[in-house]
């Protein structure tokens, strides 16, 4: 894939948490304009990657790279510039609980533009509309239901105009009305709005079904990497598991820890 039709890359990327390693000599490309999937296990790192991204964590080795850009090497001036260039949406919403609907979506267009109030209001009600809810404007979080809470947050990371929106397990909770709604909208916007999309998701079947590229991250590398037939065909023993939901494989049913023996002693060795 040549560099220019990428937005993100990492390019043998190293991460650890303390003792902890994460990320391991980890490669991976987001074709520009298309809808990428991040998915694998629990705790291979895939929320892990989107940090690094947006600058929240920076890699211990290797390069992140944003539009060409090492995001570990930019200053504090040139990460905020870059994070106006990215959108957000965080697991269940992350709503400000004290703010309306409508000054949760107007919040970083307060907080990172010069605009007046009235064309505040003009962005704020077409990207409430985008999503279904310009009727919800007025409402508090508390009174909006978690797939409607969920359509804010995304009207909210659109704000500004991104090019790149992250999505950290966006159909997390939701009923399948919710879910089939958020994951056309994803669909729709990025389309319609020529966004680069990353969706970190552990929902199999509709995040196949929306991604047009899928990267599966397992013990810290990349277990496999391309369009969702191709994944769904990979040989690679986590892949498969993976794919199939199947409850053993690479990924073991038991956390690591002492011998039963040594807890329980030897069979029947109990009076």
């Amino acid at each position: 894939m040549p560099e220019t039709s990428c937005l993100v890359e990492l390019r043998n990327v190293t991460f650890s948490y303390g003792e902890r390693s994460i990320l391991r000599d980890v490669s991976l490309k987001v074709p520009r304009g298309k809808v990428t999937a991040l998915m694998g296990a629990s705790g291979g790192g895939k929320t892990t990657v989107l940090r690094l991204i947006g600058g929240q964590q920076r890699a211990d080795g290797g390069q992140v790279l944003f539009d060409g850009q090492d995001v570990g090497q930019l200053d504090t001036a040139g990460l905020y510039a870059a994070r106006r260039r990215m959108g957000m949406l965080f697991q269940f919403g992350a709503l400000f609980t004290d703010l309306s609907v409508f000054d949760n979506v107007a919040f970083p267009l307060r907080e990172h533009t010069d605009l007046s109030e009235a064309l505040v209001r003009d962005v704020v009600l077409m990207k409430l509309h985008a999503v279904g809810l310009r009727g919800a404007r007025d409402l508090m979080p508390s009174e909006v239901s978690g797939g409607m809470a969920r359509r804010v947050a995304l009207a909210r990371a659109i704000a500004l105009d991104p090019e790149l929106v992250m999505y950290d397990e966006p159909f997390a909770g939701l009923d399948p009305i919710s879910l089939g709604t958020a994951a056309q909208l994803i669909r729709q916007l990025n389309d319609a709005m020529g966004l680069t999309s990353i969706i970190v998701s552990h929902d199999l079947e509709e995040t196949f079904r929306l991604a047009d590229h899928v990267v599966i991250l397992g013990a810290g590398v990349v277990a496999a990497q391309g369009t969702p037939d191709e994944v769904r065909a990979s040989t690679d023993p986590l892949v498969h598991q993976f794919v199939n939901a199947l409850p053993t494989g690479p990924v073991p049913f038991h956390h690591p820890g002492p011998d039963a023996a040594e807890d329980f002693g030897p069979l029947g060795g109990r009076p």
